[in-house]
Formats: C-alpha cells, structure tokens, sequence
C-alpha cells in the first residue's frame, strides 16, 4: 500500500485501526483531522475540542481493545474523531441532523459509546462505577476515561477522584488538558519520564520498595513514602492527584503519537489502582482558524473549509441571549448592585457582553453551577442584585443549591433561563424542558416566560426591581419574532397576565414564546368560525388567578400552551381550577405540554411539530374538545 493511500478508507472499526503499524498512524491521524472540518463544516457542531483529540482518539484505539474495554467521553463534544473511527464515517454528515448522529456519546448509537454524556465532568464517576462492577463481575477489561475542556472545574469529577484514589480498582483517567490551565512545561524530559515512571520495571521496583518498607519502623516506612512521592511529584507535577490517591503520569505531548503510544501501552499492562494520564493538548489543532478563534470554534455553523468563513444565517430579529445581555447591560448602568454570574458559558449566556462592559461585576466561575448558585446567594445577602445566567438544562445540576440556599432563605437571587423549550441540534439532553416544573413547586420561587423579546426587555427590568425573594425568567435559544422593541423595560406587575385577542368561545392561554402560534391558531379558528380569547399569562408563578378563571367562566374551551413537561404551568392552572370548582362547570380544559418523551435532535421547527406544538395542532386540540357538532356547522367569518 502506497504513503498516500488514504488509510480511512481502510478503517471500519478500531479493530481495522490496530491492524496497522505503529509508523502509520500519523498518516491516520492527519487524514482523520482532515475528516472531522469537513464534516462539521457541512453540519455545524462542535469543532475545536474534536480537533484537540485527533492523536489522543488515534492512540486510545489503538492501545486499547474497545469496545471490551471501555472508553468514556467526558462532555462528549470531544468524540467525532472517536465517531468516525468506530463504525460511522458514513454518517458523520449527519451530526446534530434529524434522524442523523448525536453531536454527543449516545449508548443507543454505538456499542463503542458504553456511556451517554453532554453533560460535563461525569467520566470519572461513571468509569469508576464500570471499574467496580467489573471487578464483581471477575472480569479483566480495562476501564478509561477521557476528561477535559474545562470538566475537571466541576466539584463532581474530584468528588469521583477522590472515592476512586480510597478504591483499589484499576482505572485509567485521561486528564485532555487543553488551556494549559495546569499544565507544566512539556517536551522530551516530561516525555521520558513519564515513560519511565509509567513502566513496569518502575511500578514493580516501586512495588518491591513498599514490600520492603514494611519492615521498617513506621517512621522511616512514612518518610520513605513521601520522600518517592514528592521526588515524582518535583520532576512531574501531579502533586493534587497524587493527594487524591491517583498514580499521577505526565505532562505528555497529547498531539505526539512517540509520546502518547508508549505511555498508554505501560498504563494499559497497569494491574494496580487508579493512573491518572496528563496529556497537554491544543483546542483546535491542525486548523489555522480554529486556532486563532477566541474561542478555537468551539461550537461552530457550517464554514468554509479554506477560508473558515463562517455562513452567515439571515436574520430577521435579535438572538434572545443577545436581547438579555443589554437589557441587563442597560439597567447595571444605572443600578452598580446587579452583577452577573455565568459558568462556563459566557458567550453562550450573552455575559461576555456584559463581561466587557462591567469586568469587576462578571464572574465566570467554570463548570460549577452548585458553586455558582450558593455564590449568588451570598451576595444576595449582602444587598446585591446577582443574575445567575445558566440554561435551562445546566440548572438541574443546581437544584439542591436553588432549595436549600436561595428558596428557603427567601434570598433574591435572579435566574436567567437561556434556552428555555426545545433546542434544535443539541437534543434531548439540553433541551430546556422542566424548569417550569422543578422551580414552580418551591415556596417563594417567581416564574416568569417571555413570550417575545420585547417581553423579555420587561421581565429583565421586573427581575431586578423583585427584591423580596428569588425569580426567573426563561426564554429560548434562537432569535425573537421581529416585534418593536421597547427603549427601556417596564416593571411588569407581579403575577399579572395580559389578553391580546378577545373572543367568546374558546380561550388559549399560552406560556412563553409558542404565543405566536397561538395567535396563528386564532386566525384559523376563527376562519373557522369559532370566536377566540388569546392571552400571555407571563407568570406561571404567582399565576393570574383572575385571568384564569374569567377564561374558564366565559369559554367553552381553555388550553394551556407552554415549552415544558407536563407539571408545569398547564398542571398550575389545572390546580387552580380544580379548587376554584370550576372544571365540574361544564368548561374544558387541554393542557398542552411537550411529550412525555426525551426528543431527539432536529430543526426546532420540526422538534416542535414532532412535540404537537405548532398552531395546526392547537386547532386540533381545540375543535377536538369542541366535538364536531359543535363546530363544523358554525358560519364562516366574512
């Protein structure tokens, strides 16, 4: 086989890779890097940290047996070369399509994907519960983990680090330390130290040692310990995962294949407790303009592969996050008590804006959203006007923090909700789909959804003049509607809804931004015939009580609309209702909430067709509950 033989198209399985000699697997590794920016360049995704994992992907695969042994992808937006190398180059074009691959590890996917995760900094946990339940099992497979690109900020991955370092279970964690954030000098001296200190001939004289040191006094036995410990620790660093009882290896060269082969081959011949690998990568590797991005395209649209220019969507209105960012940005101009709190994601958030304009009022606290949460409380508490800006999904990580020390304080901690509802390419595991429901049921707790960007500027400027307690607002990902925006927000009243569109026979009380299609129901049914009340309830939480029973008194039919699982707001007004005695009055009444299923990636216009959420089906809804005698004779409006 010629050099110049695509080696790719040879690689079906890991089980192919292995096959190749070990001079080959630069040729691999370069053809692989070329792959996965095409790839993305049609989908969008998730690019720089792919990049980062090129030679690690390579190695990994090639040292170890998977999927026997198993490989755990922190975050998983690190995995499209691990994608393409086990069994699905020929769907990597359908990244974060409808119908196509995960942008994320997905079990269902792959048996190489022996665990899901978009999510951050859960590798170590669940490696370590793989590691002991192969222990039970007898069995001999090796158990590894990929973890980096910021993960190891969180509280959960030393948490597992330090349950794994009291175990004597064989694991393997792969520190990707892509910032440099920790990370000591790196080049031939590191290399070969590692190698030495990783090899058997070392562990088992390291090995022999301890033995012997038993018979000494336990003095002399303490001292001897430490003293190996600390003389590693000097020529290597490690010193922290050392502490948490992991054999430390590195700094390696995570990008140079002479470094990363034989080091893993000695931790895979390993027989003896936790190893931590720490491999010194670099975000977008191998693509210029990866590698001059502020952020190493760390989540890209489609671009051009030569240029790297990305394509420009066409926009009709401002992104949300955008809208939030200076409106809050708007009031801290007038009010130097707000301060805002992001973690991790602060362009994401829109706080990078924030960010440049207030630095010493912006705080990124990493990966750490119980941090982040218990944070804001604090300041809360000493007359600061904190804004945590967090999506939707991120939250739940929180929850403990939001009862424990913001609800029952009764502290007014603000809550920004970024993408609230359905998400589009990122699925299932960041859709925005219960906050509604987990924050609605504590005490003191305010919801608010808006229902436009407009809306938003108002719920911003409400959430920093609430100062009794905790509030949140939630809005989706994406731009708004178009409508004209107002210069400053408006305090909303606390509670209160408002009516856009009277009518006499059905009411559809919509929560959030699926307002615009009720309106577009509206227009239908009354084509139809059948007179229509559209109103925004605003706050799910205090609800409108009055709004509410007015609509249930004078319609025959009321629906609740909302972008949330069922137990949220349609579950509120239910509630309502059935106390104020009016569902036995002859009204009825047709929550309408996402399916009671995880839906997976798509456009979100389809995500919300596939969830029955679009005006058609509303109008379904409501001429169902009607009974067809009821509506097919109606007159139709001239």
């Amino acid at each position: 086989m010629s050099v110049h033989t695509p080696l790719l198209d040879t690689i079906h399985t890991p089980e192919d890779l292995r096959k190749l000699e070990e001079h080959r697997l630069r040729q691999l590794a370069d053809e692989l890097r070329a792959e996965t920016i095409d790839a993305v360049s049609v989908t969008g995704g998730h690019l720089g940290a792919g990049l980062g994992v090129v030679e690690l992907s390579v190695a990994l695969h090639y040292v170890f047996n998977t999927p026997k042994d198993r490989l755990i992808w922190d975050v998983g937006h690190q995995c499209y070369p691990h994608k393409i190398l086990t069994g699905r180059r020929d769907r990597i074009r359908t990244l974060r399509q409808g119908g196509g691959l995960s942008g994320f590890t997905k079990r269902s996917e792959s048996d190489y994907d022996p665990f899901g995760a978009a999510h951050s900094s859960t590798s170590i946990s669940a490696s370590l519960g793989m590691a002991v339940a192969r222990d039970l099992n007898g069995a001999d497979n090796r158990v590894v983990a990929v973890i980096g690109d910021g993960a190891m900020s969180a509280g959960m991955a030393y948490e597992a680090m330090n349950n794994a370092g009291s175990m004597d279970s064989r694991l393997i964690v792969i520190l990707n330390d892509n910032d440099m954030s920790i990370a000591p000098p790196v080049g031939a001296m590191s290399a070969y130290l590692s190698r030495l200190i990783s090899s058997r001939p070392y562990r088992t004289l390291r090995h022999a040692m301890k033995q012997m040191a038993q018979t000494f006094p336990t003095s002399l036995r303490i001292a001897a310990r430490k003293a190996e410990e600390y003389t590693r620790a000097f020529m290597t660093g490690g010193t922290l995962f050392e502490e948490l009882g992991f054999y430390y290896v590195g700094p390696i060269d995570g990008h140079n294949l002479d470094h990363l082969l034989p080091v893993l081959q000695n931790v895979y011949e390993a027989t003896e407790g936790p190893i931590l690998v720490h491999a010194i990568t670099q975000k977008g590797k191998g693509y210029t303009p990866a590698e001059n991005a502020a952020d190493k395209y760390h989540g890209v649209g489609k671009f051009d592969v030569v240029t790297g220019t990305l394509a420009k969507a066409k926009s009709n209105a401002p992104a949300y996050t955008k809208v939030f960012a200076q409106s809050l940005i708007k009031q801290a101009e007038d009010d130097d008590k707000i301060v805002a709190i992001t973690a991790a994601m602060p362009s994401g958030t829109g706080l990078n804006l924030f960010q440049d304009r207030f630095p010493n009022r912006s705080f990124d606290v990493g990966i750490a959203e119980q941090h982040a949460v218990t944070f804001a409380a604090g300041l809360a508490t000493e007359g600061y006007k904190p804004f945590v800006a967090i999506y939707s999904t991120f939250l739940q990580r929180a929850y403990d923090q939001v009862v424990h020390d913001v609800a029952i304080q009764n502290l007014p901690v603000r809550f920004a909700l970024d993408r609230a509802g359905l998400v589009g390419a990122d699925g299932q595991t960041h859709a925005g789909a219960f906050d509604v429901a987990y924050l609605g049921c504590l005490p003191n707790m305010v919801l608010m959804a808006a229902a436009d960007e407009a809306e938003l500027v108002h719920m911003v400027a409400t959430a920093v003049a609430h100062g009794s307690g905790p509030i949140a607002l939630r809005y989706p990902r994406g731009e708004g509607v178009g409508v004209e925006m107002p210069e400053r927000g408006q305090v909303l009243e606390i509670g209160k809804g408002r009516v856009l569109r009277e009518g006499g026979k059905i009411a559809l009380l919509s929560y959030g931004t699926r307002l615009g299609e009720c309106l577009l129901a509206a227009e239908d049914l009354a084509a139809k015939g059948l007179s229509t009340t559209v109103a925004d309830a605003r706050f799910a939480k205090p609800l409108d009580t009055d709004l509410v029973r007015r609509l249930a008194r004078e319609h025959e039919v009321l629906i609740t609309v909302e972008e949330g699982a069922i137990g949220g707001f349609g579950s509120f007004v239910l509630h309502e209702l059935a106390h104020a005695g009016l569902l036995e009055s002859g009204t009825k009444v047709r929550p309408m909430v996402l399916p009671d299923v995880f839906l997976d990636q798509d456009r979100p216009d389809e995500q919300y067709r596939r969830a029955g959420l679009t005006a058609a089906d509303i109008v379904a809804v409501a001429t169902q509950a009607l009974g067809p005698g009821e509506w097919q004779s109606a007159p139709v409006r001239a």
